[in-house]
Order: structure tokens, then C-alpha cells, then sequence
């Protein structure tokens, strides 16, 4: 479980493990998503994406790096991002994200 602190909080045990969280690669900045069948785009909902940020994808399945080529990320809006890919009727192209900024 991802510590997070508000912005009011005074407990610093709370703020002491956030840092150490981070600094041991935890962060609430990654998630998994299985692409659409049969469409040519699939949209994430992911809170802590904004229009700023950038968004790296990372196969986790065969049919998945086999769609690499034709995969990429079209649009990035706060609270969201759309890939658009080839269709295909494989329910299995399943990718690990991470979002940052």
C-alpha cells in the first residue's frame, strides 16, 4: 500500500514512509491496461494524469509486444489517456504504464 500524505498532515512517521517509498521505487504513478479488441483506441482513466504529463508503455504479453509497432499514445488530458493501436481480436495485448509529470 502507497503512503499518501496530505498537505496538511502532521504525522511525520506518515511523511517519513512516503519518502521512503518513493525512494525504494513504490509510487502510485503505474498501473496495467489490456487494450480494446476489435477497436483502434483504448482509453485509460488514470487520476494522476494531466495534460502535462508523459506516458511510457511497457509489453506484458506476446501479443502485446507484438502490437508495439502500432501502439502508440495519441492524446494525454488530465485524469486520462487514449492509445491508439491496430485493431485486432486478441484480448490479451496487455501493457504495464507509467505516467510521470
Amino acid at each position: 500500500m502507497i503512503i499518501e500524505p496530505t498537505y496538511d498532515d502532521k504525522d511525520n512517521t506518515r511523511l517519513v514512509t512516503a519518502v521512503l517509498q518513493l525512494i525504494r521505487g513504490r509510487s502510485n504513478a503505474v498501473g496495467s491496461i489490456t487494450l480494446s479488441a476489435s477497436a483502434t483506441s483504448t482509453v485509460v482513466s488514470f487520476a494522476n494524469c494531466s495534460s502535462q504529463s508523459h506516458v511510457f508503455l511497457s509489453p506484458r504479453t506476446a501479443n502485446a509486444a507484438a502490437a508495439l509497432a502500432t501502439t502508440y499514445i495519441a492524446s494525454v488530458t488530465n485524469k486520462s489517456f487514449t492509445i491508439a493501436h491496430a485493431s485486432a481480436a486478441t484480448t490479451d495485448r496487455t501493457f504495464g504504464f507509467v505516467v510521470l509529470g
